[in-house]
């Protein structure tokens, strides 16, 4: 039995709350799973940088205690060129790093943009009308970007990091151990303050982001062609530009608590860190003066060396720490859009017709665009459209027909019923099957800020000069094209807006027609336009249907009237049906419409 779909709702938090560190740590390694090859290596160069850079301080020990003074000049030669080599190979050994740590996090930047983008790709059409395009952008823009340094030099930071403090202990106890104790005592209340410091960086982290989100929106909206003509057009430029104001304010303070939080917290265990030498050298005097055991100066001049470059990756591991737990708040919005539930999926055993002919049939389709929707957008719709056959669908607005036409390309799943073409659900279909099979072409065309050709070419990438040139004929806007400076190759310009209501509809009905499907749906696609560009557009349109099997949602009734078959939608149930003269006969709710319509050239019946 088919489990039924259910339109996108925004997902709930999971039991307990958003997903804990732990469980999100691991999932953030699994990115790097694909370049455990190359991590590994930049592992094995790390290693090598630490041996090499605590080889140095030992060294420098035997050229205070031994080299200078017993006057060896050759052994002072050989270990100075033993520093000079480690310098030489810590920094090669460094720009590998860089390298390699740089590409794998790049491409698990990539990776995980694709996700994202891929993802979205498969939202319902739901999902889009409830989120702000702002809000998305940011997301894909801002969040994964802000991840950047986290993904390509914090985990080569924390490995560095961490196998140069481990090897500068170790080597530190080989020198003295009574001295390691006093350098490590207040090791465990800086981890504590860094843990703090990072929770607090974190929260305001997931603030910043999603005020960066609002304002992206912000930004969106009021700045595309239409935003720009609605605020001058309404006298509402300078309200805009302030609340635009308002928000930069508000991410400004974010920004600034950002980079403040725990700052004078951190600061301390530096300056604690940097004085660690003063106390090594009064410890190392104090013992010497009460009779303890002596230090040799090279001991403790190589100690100190140890100690200070013990400093530099202590202090940068405990940052990477709050580094890493600001980025857990941009992983997690990351994470929120992977794990939307995607409600409109390819069937697991997809059914693929050797032809479709176009036979449309809704079986008591019902419709709700939300689970707690009282009264259901369209209830027992049971209509049949033959192949090659014209159904018009018209009815008052908000009565469900828009929504009835979204359910053939699966924009939309039925919540009851079913839709099938030529006898299959198209629930069964796999998604390149159905868009080969159906074309839509709506009132609100859009057009990619690209030249003509590109934006005809996106029905069919393969299609040839020749063959856009017969499809921009067919749909009456051939001339008007060649007629341009630079023919198909001029920009549409944003959303198209270079071209007419008329010229961009036109130039809609032809990328379909490039695309050839046996089904077309005609979603209001005249009623914002001009009786005179109407005309144009509907010869388009006629040469668009003929052959195909045609569902019209139609405001104006004259271009409906020639339909095989018009039904009357009035609160998501068909209340008439019939062709245009049976249903003037009638006298219902289609000839109220008619009289209502202004347009229509056929007179009313008393």
């Amino acid at each position: 039995m088919r489990t039924e779909s259910i339109p996108w709702t925004p997902p709930a938090a999971p039991a307990g709350g958003p997903e804990q560190p732990p469980a999100q740590v691991r999932r953030i390694l699994r990115l790097f799973r694909p370049y455990r090859g190359r991590l590994a290596l930049v592992g094995l160069l790390v290693g090598a940088a630490s041996l090499v850079s605590v080889a140095s301080p030992f060294l420098l020990r035997e050229i205070l205690d031994t080299a200078i003074p017993q006057g060896r000049t050759g052994l002072l030669t050989l270990l100075a060129f033993g520093m000079i080599l480690t310098a030489v190979l810590n920094g090669v050994f460094g720009v590998l790093q860089t390298l390699i740590s740089t590409t794998v996090g790049q491409r698990v930047m990539h990776d995980l943009r694709t996700a994202v983008y891929a993802q979205l790709q498969r939202m319902p059409l739901a999902f889009f009308t409830r989120t702000r395009t702002g809000e998305v952008q940011s997301r894909i823009a801002n969040d994964i970007g802000g991840m950047q340094a986290t993904v390509t030099s914090t985990a080569t930071s924390l490995v560095s990091n961490l196998t140069a403090v481990i090897a500068t202990v170790v080597a530190m106890l080989a020198l003295d151990w009574r001295l390691t104790l006093v350098s490590l005592l207040l090791l465990p209340l800086f981890v504590w303050i860094s843990r703090r410091v990072g929770n607090e960086r974190k929260r305001i982290t997931t603030q910043r982001q999603k005020q960066m989100a609002a304002m992206a929106a912000t930004v969106t909206e009021s700045l595309s062609v239409s935003g720009i003509l609605l605020g001058r057009t309404m006298g509402r430029s300078d309200s805009l530009t302030r609340s635009f104001a308002g928000e930069s304010e508000r991410l400004v303070d974010l920004e600034v608590r950002s980079s403040m939080a725990g700052r004078w917290r951190m600061s301390v265990i530096g300056i604690v860190m940097a004085a660690m030498p003063a106390l090594i050298y009064w410890v190392a005097g104090t013992a010497l003066q009460s009779g303890g055991p002596s230090i040799s100066l090279g001991t403790l001049v190589a100690f100190v060396s140890l100690q200070q470059g013990l400093f530099r990756p202590a202090v940068s591991l405990l940052s990477t720490g709050v580094d890493m737990q600001t980025s857990l708040a941009l992983f997690q919005r990351i994470f929120e859009y992977l794990d939307l539930t995607v409600d409109i999926t390819e069937p697991e055993h997809p059914v693929r017709p050797a032809r479709i002919g176009g036979e449309v049939r809704f079986e008591n389709v019902g419709f709700a665009y939300d689970r707690a929707q009282e009264t259901p957008t369209l209830t027992g719709v049971e209509v049949t459209v033959p192949e090659g056959g014209s159904l018009a669908v018209v009815g008052a607005t908000g009565s469900g027909k828009s929504t009835l036409s979204y359910l053939v390309p699966r924009l939309y799943d039925v919540t009851e019923g079913r839709v099938t073409l030529d006898g299959v659900d198209v629930r069964d279909l796999d998604f390149a099957t159905l868009a080969r099979a159906v074309g839509v072409v709506s009132q609100e065309t859009y057009l990619f800020h690209a030249s003509v050709a590109d934006n005809l070419r996106f029905a069919k990438p393969d299609a040839t000069d020749a063959e856009m040139e017969k499809a921009a004929r067919a749909a009456q806007i051939h001339d008007h094209i060649a007629a341009l400076p630079d023919g198909y190759e001029t920009l549409v310009g944003e959303r198209g807006y270079r071209f007419s209501g008329g010229e961009k509809q036109r130039l809609a009905i032809a990328r379909t027609i490039l695309r050839d499907p046996p089904v077309l749906i005609l979603d209001e696609a005249t009623s914002a336009l001009d009786t005179h560009t109407e005309h144009a557009v509907q010869q388009a349109i006629d040469a668009l249907s003929a052959g195909r099997t045609t569902i019209t949602i139609a405001h104006r009734l004259s271009t409906v009237r020639d339909a095989d078959e018009i039904i009357v939608l009035d609160g998501g149930r068909i209340a008439e049906r019939g062709t245009h003269q049976e249903l003037l006969g009638i006298g219902g709710r289609y000839a109220e419409l008619v009289r209502g319509d202004t347009r229509t050239t056929e007179p009313a019946v008393p």
